[in-house]
């Protein structure tokens, strides 16, 4: 199981951001949806160790926020709401969020497996390095490469030639992402088990 805790950085000098992400990520398929737990804080639990990659990096990506992902058992039944939840996951997600804060790519992950945790962590953290640093130009060609488009239709999306969006992609490193979520996806699941 993966529990997702989530802290908006340096939000004594910024506006309240937990609420729009609230309902952004409403419809996520979690098995407990984001639920603010404490002043700029949200947690979530997920089963699906690809949700967790694809939240983590989105949310790490804005640069508002700090994520950990802890990694282990719950108690059984899950209450319904995500505050009133035990268990490992729950404590190594709250030490890893402590640990997010002060890392490059500001995603980190705690498990009973330390090894597997650590390499997934580091996975994670250089695909949200990448991602973090990439151009509003490059976002755009990403996201829409995530869509499903094909980099044609992509292009004529962005009313640009396809040898653009092809040059946007590669300084936007996406290639390269493709390849680190699937790594940090493996990772996940090992540190699951």
């Amino acid at each position: 199981m993966f529990v997702m805790t989530v802290d908006q950085r340096g939000s004594r000098r910024d506006v309240d951001r937990v609420d729009p992400i609230l309902r952004e990520f409403a419809d996520a398929p979690l098995l407990r949806p984001f639920e603010r737990t404490a002043g700029d804080e949200v947690q979530a639990v997920a089963e699906r160790a690809d949700v967790v990659v694809d939240l983590a990096l989105e949310l790490a990506a804005r640069g508002y926020w700090s994520v950990g992902i802890g990694v282990g058992p719950v108690e059984s039944p899950l209450p319904a709401s995500t505050r009133a939840g035990r268990g490992q996951a729950f404590e190594a997600a709250r030490d890893a969020v402590d640990r997010a804060k002060n890392l490059p790519g500001s995603i980190a992950v705690t498990g009973p497996d330390a090894p597997s945790a650590a390499d997934a962590e580091t996975a994670l953290m250089l695909v949200s390095v990448l991602v973090s640093r990439r151009s509003a130009p490059g976002r755009d060609a990403v996201a829409a490469m995530r869509e499903g488009l094909t980099q044609a239709e992509a292009a004529e999306r962005l009313g640009i030639s396809k040898q653009a969006i092809s040059q946007r992609l590669a300084v936007a490193g996406w290639q390269a992402e493709c390849a680190g979520r699937t790594l940090a996806l493996r990772l996940l699941h090992e540190a699951a088990r």
